[in-house]
């Protein structure tokens, strides 16, 4: 929708999908963020949620009468993160279509990565046989992708070389590699448009001193969606410590907020094991840091035009 900039959990958790009784308030399913922006529709990450988005796409398709359109974001390719791919099934309509983007890893392209998730015997139908037309290439650090006039293709440019500066109106992706992911890192992105931003950045683990590229990446960021997937005291067990596993803790992602001075943040990426009060008593213990502070749950949306107070929390 025109003038519209809403962004949407459908997939919340890390790891791996957990659903049941203990995880019904915060939602079981693996990442997937819907963001609409002016008409552009943005899914970041394929996580296990892209499946219940998939079914509200076709809801829309039919009550709309065309075809959806979307850019998918991955932040890596961990299974995690590309498991809802194989039942989205927009992605088996023909007269959908899909521009998928997301990091290359080590000598494996993007394309190559997500193809072996649906391997046979391991999945009965392959990625190149869905009917949908797929555009899907790697994103370089560099790149800088535009949406320009309404033109649902996104338009690539080199942040660094090509000019002129994006226009106001146009809505801009810029990218970012973290190196604090185990197997090749992962890339945040920063969604801009109208004065208004979106910073995403799950499966990162705070430096001593915060993490200053992230925080100059995400400065005033409206909305800065952070992994906050442990505990302090699972970070810092001597026995079974968390550090190196490429997360991070409620207090790294309020370091960063706090930092770069965004206006809200929502702690994200949560642990399998967590339930749904050791999950919201995290997210207490957060607002005692940075105030602006909210749990992702599956159905959570945020109106970028129209931010909410921190008492409409879960």
């Amino acid at each position: 929708m025109k003038g519209l900039f809403l962004a949407r959990f459908w997939g919340v958790r890390g790891s791996y999908p957990v659903p049941g009784p203990a995880t019904v308030a915060v939602g079981g399913n693996t990442p997937c963020i819907e963001v609409q922006v002016d008409g552009h529709l943005i899914i970041l990450d394929a996580g296990t949620g892209m499946i219940a988005l998939g079914q509200d796409l076709l809801r829309r398709s039919v009550q709309q009468s065309r075809p959806t359109v979307a850019t998918i974001l991955f932040s890596h390719t961990h299974h995690d993160h590309t498991q809802g791919i194989p039942f989205f099934v927009p992605a088996y309509q023909g007269g959908n279509t899909f521009y998928i983007l997301g990091p290359r890893t080590f000598d494996q392209d993007l394309e190559e990565a997500l193809s072996r998730a649906m391997l046979p015997p391991a999945f009965p139908v392959q990625l190149q046989d869905l009917h949908s037309f797929k555009i899907i290439r790697n994103l370089e650090e560099t790149d800088l992708l535009i949406f320009q006039n309404g033109n649902q293709e996104p338009q690539f440019r080199h942040r660094f070389r090509d000019s002129p500066p994006p226009d106001p109106k146009d809505v801009v992706i810029y990218t970012q590699k973290g190196y604090a992911h185990p197997q090749g890192g992962v890339y945040h992105y920063r969604i801009e448009w109208a004065g208004r931003s979106i910073v995403y950045a799950t499966d990162t683990e705070g430096y001593l001193g915060s993490d200053q590229r992230l925080t100059q990446f995400a400065k005033g960021a409206d909305l800065l969606i952070h992994d906050a997937q442990f505990t302090e005291a699972e970070y810092l067990d001597t026995a079974d410590s968390r550090q190196g596993w490429g997360h991070s803790t409620p207090r790294m992602a309020t370091s960063v907020a706090n930092s770069a001075g965004v206006h809200t943040l929502v702690l994200f990426h949560h642990d399998p094991s967590h339930d749904d009060e050791t999950v919201l008593e995290m997210e207490k213990r957060a607002r005692t840091l940075f105030p602006s502070t909210y749990t992702a749950y599956e159905g959570l949306s945020f109106d970028l035009m129209d931010l909410p107070t921190p008492d409409q929390a879960l």
